[in-house]
């Protein structure tokens, strides 16, 4: 299980073929890769600031993912999230789960974004036309995360 925390951007085809390195037993390979939009509530966004706490942040990925590789027979797991300035278009966050078989693949990846999307300790503030804001989860993201518990 690969977890990492960066302000850099990360490359996704050099990200699976380490994930997959060496790896011809696996079935499936889900990928998300999550992106700044140029729009939030009617608002045009400028740019986005990902604030953190880096230990408390990477404490919490890699708590999700093991919780996911219990739940999952998932053979390989890989999570970067990014943090600071961030521009529309920009990747945010990448998950990539390994699996012998798609469902388990399929089902893990979107257990990881849903439980990121309300329990990962970073904070988005958006630059907007006409001022900035923080962005808190919402009542959809906090439904997603309750179907898994």
């Amino acid at each position: 299980m690969r977890v990492v925390v960066q302000s850099e951007d990360f490359n996704i085809a050099d990200e699976i073929n380490s994930l997959c390195k060496s790896r011809t037993d696996l079935g499936a390979l889900t990928t998300f890769t999550g992106l700044v939009r140029d729009t939030h509530e009617n608002k045009n966004i400028k740019k986005m600031t990902l604030e953190h706490f880096p230990n408390m942040a990477l404490k919490e990925l890699n708590k999700i993912g093991v919780i996911a590789k219990k739940r999952w027979q998932i053979e390989e797991l890989t999570i970067i999230h990014r943090y600071g300035e961030l521009f529309p278009g920009d990747q945010i966050v990448l998950v990539i789960t390994a699996s012998h078989h798609r469902e388990d693949s399929f089902k893990a990846a979107q257990f990881i974004m849903d439980m990121l999307k309300t329990d990962a300790p970073f904070w988005k503030k958006e630059e907007l036309d006409d001022g900035s804001r923080w962005v808190t989860s919402n009542k959809s993201d906090r439904d997603k995360k309750n179907r898994w518990i």
